[in-house]
């Protein structure tokens, strides 16, 4: 399985400048980001996939959907490989917003707000990682998925801190970190 990181948003590109939360929810990919998202689709094109699972999050179907069009494939949608809550940019768009945006991707399994109210513990995040590995076993497809998801998410799938466009190859069946650090390197 192959876990990839949206590519920058616009959420990203201030933070990263000011260390500051800019109060943006639910950010786009900035023009790096699809720059990121194309190169991204180029390079996993040639890795056998048959399976493509995203987060809800904007930034995660939109880094998504080169890869899509590249294979024609569909898109999941996979709430468990959302971004912790921490900052506004985990704030997500309403259910109803998502399938008006996005046609062709299935939102019906989604509760209308899918994001949690309040700041998500690091613990929680490693136990949502941890369902979603187990989810993942039951997979004949696995090892031929590619999940867009977040840096929370990988980090506590993984114990690694990914860029914006990055990706990590990863074996579900092997056990993640059982404690990660949640501040950014």
């Amino acid at each position: 399985m192959i876990l990839l990181r949206h590519g920058q948003s616009e959420f990203n590109l201030h933070f990263n400048a000011t260390r500051q939360d800019p109060g943006i929810e639910d950010p786009k990919l900035t023009p790096l980001g699809h720059e990121q998202a194309e190169a991204a689709a180029e390079a996993l094109a040639r890795e056998g996939v048959t399976s493509i699972l995203a987060s809800p999050y904007t930034r995660a179907l939109q880094t998504a959907a080169p890869l899509a069009r590249r294979l024609g494939l569909p898109v999941h949608v996979q709430p468990l490989v959302r971004e912790r809550f921490a900052f506004a940019c985990d704030i997500g768009s309403h259910r109803d917003i998502l399938a008006e945006a996005w046609p062709e991707h299935d939102f019906a399994h989604l509760d209308a707000i899918w994001w949690p109210e309040e700041e998500e513990p690091g613990d929680s995040v490693i136990t949502r990682a941890r369902h979603f590995r187990h989810e993942m076993r039951e997979r004949p497809d696995w090892t031929h998925t590619v999940v867009v998801c977040h840096w929370g998410f990988i980090l506590a799938m993984t114990g690694q801190s990914l860029m914006n466009g990055q990706w990590i190859r990863i074996d579900p069946t092997e056990d993640g970190p059982e404690t990660v650090s949640w501040h950014h390197g």
